[in-house]
């Protein structure tokens, strides 16, 4: 066997045994790696997935060690480093297996490097075994600052102009917190090292401001006050943009924060009129006649169009308001009735109804002096038969129902003709009270029981106001003491508000009531009385039941028909005729009724009448009613409480007899017979 063929297999025993080892034990061979490297097992090498750090200053730096299975000390192997970069950028310690980067690395460049390595025996320089592949990357450091594009990238950032900035619009009536559009800035770094916040930078008007959404890393415009197309339609701001996270080992890096310039159009829209202030006051005197002047308010268009305005007001049947905002009266006011009116005035474009607006309107009804000074309340005096002159015996004092500047000054005097009498005197407190005396000693109760004093009271108002109160003052028979029953209850029923007139009303009113309560009872006790008349006497105290439910034989199983009659009224029995012969009896004898049918026939009526009115009446198949015939009828009583013979039994042949009146009773009787048989 050729030897050569034979060598391969023997260098491949070693190679496979730590796969197979691991296969039956489960566990590999454990070995010394940098720290941060990959572990991996591949063709006999033990290798690893590297990593360095971009902008190493150093002329050497260790990125790792290689080592094989086959290396046992390294006495008899070496390692070799092949691939793009080995020699120039990384090289490796024959002996050791470490890597170094012999320059400095940027990961913006080139973040990765794949080299190849091979063991080599010493002493026949041949490889011992096939060539294996190993991964340095580049890790990342923030070496960059983030920056703004110098020119547009629509498919990027569409909101860039040509000119390198952004163009964004917002509308006059967006609100606050209005998101407008967006704005991005890139970093070539990765991962947190890319991540970056917005700010303004320049924004004089204080209008916009800028957050940052950190899931995208844009820069979100938002708008911090509302803005008037009329006012100003455009805004110029400057957005700039830094790093979240920055060591500072690595602020070198950024010196410079990178800035934009984004231009914003404000939109127009219709907007409602606007009034030139928030409120309006308005004042105006009362008992103004109608139509007069109250104020002007004004609203205007704000947008360029400029449309006319139309006023009204809204639910006032006072005031109305012309087209050009004039507020006049259309009734006369008095303070004393309402002293305010809040009115709400509406402003509405002629071109464009929709765009409505309204504003408050408070409008002050300013006092005049148009009210008279009059009694404070009501006053009744009274004065003793044997009262000394000078004695007081009312003190008295006014009201206003104008209001006043100053303060409410009253006057009190008595009416020429009451000053001329004498009787009684009067005096001014000064105080807006004043006391009447007696001007004289005795008066007389049964010549003058009541005096009426006319007072007159004058206000301080401009121009002055005078009115004529009446003052009753009752003469009383008083003892030495001044004090007597009489007198007393005229007090008491003064004291307690009372008139003379008021007491007899109600006293009026209650007898009515009574009276009223009297007949109503006396109606319903005679009513009662007619129900039951004398032959109700004849009813007995043996009746077990009775429902009272009308007429037929059935109701005789009740009670005992005999107990219901006194055997004083009973109608004698008769022999029983022919029912043919009983009808015809009574048939010529009612056409030979005398004077006493309309009698009777008035009392059927009255009965009829009585029972379709009154709801408590008794009901026909009743022996009260039937019994009434009285014991001299030749038909009998018609109740069936004494009906003993069937109809079944009767013959009603003789109906056909009677003539046309009974053609229909005959031919349902007749019916019914022909059925029975």
């Amino acid at each position: 066997m050729n030897c050569y063929l034979l060598l391969p297999f023997m260098l491949g025993i070693p190679l496979l045994w730590p796969c197979l080892g691991a296969t039956e034990n489960s566990q590999t061979k454990k070995v010394q790696l940098p720290v941060g490297s990959h572990l991996r097992v591949k063709r006999g090498w033990v290798w690893n997935q590297f990593f360095v750090p971009e902008e190493m200053n150093t002329t050497s730096h260790h990125v790792g060690r290689l080592r094989s299975d086959l290396d046992n000390g390294n006495n008899s192997f070496q390692y070799k480093l092949l691939g793009a970069g080995a020699g120039s950028t990384f090289i490796i310690d024959e002996r050791t297996g470490d890597i170094y980067a012999i320059q400095k690395l940027d990961r913006e460049e080139r973040s990765l490097y794949i080299l190849r390595a091979q063991v080599i025996d010493i002493t026949t320089g041949r490889a011992v075994e096939p060539e294996s592949e190993f991964v340095i990357k580049v890790s990342d450091i923030n070496d960059n600052e983030p920056k703004f594009l110098d020119e547009p990238y629509e498919a990027i950032v569409p909101e860039m102009s040509p000119e390198g900035l952004y163009r964004l619009t917002v509308s006059e009536s967006a609100p606050t917190g209005t998101s407008i559009g967006t704005i991005m800035a890139y970093d070539n770094d990765i991962g947190e090292n890319a991540e970056m916040d917005y700010s303004i930078e320049e924004d004089d008007s204080q209008t916009f401001d800028i957050i940052t959404n950190h899931e995208t890393q844009e820069g979100i415009v938002i708008l911090k006050k509302k803005v008037n197309f009329e006012h100003q339609n455009h805004y110029g701001i400057r957005a700039k943009v830094k790093n979240h996270h920055v060591d500072e080992q690595l602020m070198k890096y950024h010196t410079e924060a990178s800035t934009t310039f984004i231009k914003i159009q404000v939109e127009d829209v219709d907007e409602p009129p606007l009034f030139l202030l928030p409120y309006y006051i308005f004042e105006i005197f009362e008992e103004t006649p109608q139509g007069s002047f109250v104020g002007v308010v004004s609203a205007t268009d704000p947008d360029n169009r400029k449309s006319p305005i139309r006023y009204s007001v809204t639910r006032s049947k006072v005031f109305n308001i012309d087209d050009n905002g004039t507020i006049t009266t259309t009734n006369s006011l008095d303070r004393e009735i309402s002293a305010w009116y809040n009115l709400s005035i509406t402003a509405t474009e002629k071109y464009n109804i929709e765009q409505i607006s309204s504003i408050p309107v408070y409008v002050q009804v300013l006092n005049i002096n148009d009210h008279a000074p009059e009694f404070s309340q009501y006053y009744e005096s009274y004065v003793c038969e044997n009262a000394g002159s000078g004695q007081v015996i009312q003190t008295i004092s006014a009201v206003d129902r104008d209001e006043s500047i100053e303060e409410h000054h009253f006057y009190f005097n008595l009416s020429v003709e009451d000053t001329n009498s004498s009787s009684f005197t009067i005096i001014d407190n000064q105080d807006n009270t004043a006391v009447i005396l007696t001007n004289r000693t005795s008066f007389n109760l049964e010549e003058e029981p009541i005096f009426y004093i006319s007072i007159l009271i004058a206000d301080n108002g401009i121009p002055s106001l005078t009115s004529t109160n009446t003052l009753t003052i009752h003469v009383c028979d008083c003892d030495d003491s001044g004090s007597t029953q009489t007198c007393q209850y005229q007090e008491l029923m003064l004291s307690m508000g009372f008139k003379t007139e008021v007491i007899i009303a109600i006293l009026i009113c209650i007898m009515v009531i009574f009276g009223f309560i009297f007949l109503t009872l006396g109606l319903k006790q005679r009513r009662k009385q007619i129900l039951f008349p004398e032959k109700s006497e004849d009813f007995r105290e043996n009746i077990f039941r009775y429902d009272d439910e009308g007429g037929g034989e059935e109701d005789t199983e009740a009670f005992d028909v005999a107990a219901l009659r006194s055997s004083t009224i009973m109608r004698e029995r008769k022999t029983r005729k022919t029912t043919s012969a009983e009808i015809r009896s009574l048939y010529r004898q009612s056409l030979q009724v005398g004077p006493d049918s309309a009698i009777f026939r008035k009392f059927i009526l009255e009965k009829l009448e009585e029972a379709d009115t009154d709801p408590c009446a008794p009901p026909f198949d009743s022996l009260q009613t039937y019994a009434f015939e009285g014991t001299g009828s030749l038909a009998g009583s018609l109740s069936s409480l004494e009906s003993a013979v069937s109809d079944q039994d009767e013959s009603y042949d003789y109906l056909n007899e009677l003539g046309p009146r009974f053609k229909r009773l005959a031919c349902m009787f007749g019916s019914a017979v022909q059925s029975n048989n």
